[in-house]
């Protein structure tokens, strides 16, 4: 187990090393380490490597230009000038706050910019702010729509946050696949299986082997296939690319930059980098705030309180399993995998920054 201060420390390092300004280093270790805290270790420090391959392959900016070119009272569109997500998913939802102030709401997409971690990390900005807020990306293309055997569709991320009162916040945080990619990488590097329904291979037979996108596999969208609604989990995917990438310049669907660095750019493109979209909802706007948070703390404890099923302890609240795990990891520290340990030490010595593992 690490503390939690020790891999983000090692993270910022990592990253300003790589050229990252400091501030911009704490915004990503910081994201790293939400990930890991909400029990989210595919989207932890396993993604250092990606990112560090793509910087070596010069397809990351770490001194990148993040700025405002259009722009509305209540709407906006940034360029990430190609840096890492999470530079300018922060300042994105950061001005989607700002205006969401004066004009009750703010919605910003986002182009031209690359892996931004977590979606639910930028959707819980707004809580302190009596605000809902909404984050959704698209990614690089591995997931096959319904009926079909070619990768068009990354696994697109939905993330919204409600406050509440005494309760703990609503927190829905999901892919629009059955699984993360981040998963599979975990799957694949623990020598597991993953169950059936959650990919296929090149012919688009299920398959159980988590490193079948690297065959020419792809995964499947939420539903898994069309008798149990995979048609629906293409249109929320669906939905996620328009928003992000249609709305801003970016990429969309196939044409996404991939985010791993062993995965070839396109030579064709429909934009710029990979999309973010995101949005921000003053409670005050639609009614009083306090009495908004007492119905949501009434709406959460009617739910919690419905009988559970055969075998279920209880029902769960979106935000509830990843809060539980971040109480706990917060004492205990975060578990990284030997495979990930490995990769952590080996780039540390290329970098100069010592990693010295809980053997």
């Amino acid at each position: 187990m690490y503390p939690v201060k020790y891999l983000s420390d090692f993270t910022s390092n990592v990253f300003m090393k790589m050229g990252c300004s400091e501030p911009d280093a704490l915004r990503i270790a910081e994201v790293f380490m939400a990930a890991e805290l909400r029990g989210l270790p595919s989207h932890g420090i396993l993604r250092i490597k990606d990112y560090y391959q793509l910087w070596k392959a010069g397809r990351i900016n770490v001194k990148p230009d993040v700025r405002v070119v259009h722009e509305t009272p209540s709407t906006a569109v940034v360029d990430g000038d190609g840096c890492v997500g999470m530079v300018a998913a922060v300042q994105s939802m950061e001005l989607a706050i700002s205006k969401a102030k004066t004009a009750g709401t703010g919605w910003v997409s986002t182009r031209n910019s690359n892996h931004y971690g977590i979606a639910g990390y930028y959707a819980m900005m707004a809580l302190k702010h009596d605000m809902i807020g909404i984050s959704m990306t698209n990614a690089n293309p591995q997931v096959a729509p319904t009926f079909s055997v070619s990768p068009m569709l990354g696994t697109n991320p939905i993330a919204v946050a409600i406050p509440a009162g005494q309760q703990p916040p609503f927190v829905a945080d999901f892919a629009t696949t059955p699984i993360a990619r981040g998963k599979l990488v975990v799957a694949e590097k623990k020598g597991e299986k993953v169950p059936f329904g959650f990919v296929q291979d090149k012919n688009g037979i299920p398959s159980d082997d988590p490193a079948v996108l690297k065959a020419g596999g792809s995964m499947l969208t939420l539903g898994g296939d069309y008798i149990h609604g995979s048609h629906k989990g293409f249109c929320l995917s669906a939905i996620v690319d328009i928003f992000s990438a249609v709305f801003s310049g970016a990429n969309f669907g196939p044409f996404v930059p991939p985010s791993v660095a062993y995965l070839p750019v396109l030579d064709k493109k429909v934009g710029e980098g990979t999309g973010h979209f995101f949005g921000a909802m003053r409670i005050d706007a639609f009614q009083d705030a306090s009495s908004f948070k007492s119905s949501m703390d009434e709406w959460i404890t009617t739910f919690r309180h419905s009988k559970p099923a055969p075998g279920q302890e209880k029902v769960l609240i979106p935000g509830d399993p990843e809060r539980e795990k971040e109480a706990r990891i917060r004492k205990e520290g975060i578990a990284v995998l030997p495979a990930v340990e490995k990769e952590m030490k080996e780039i540390g010595e290329e970098l100069g920054v010592e990693f010295v593992s809980n053997e």
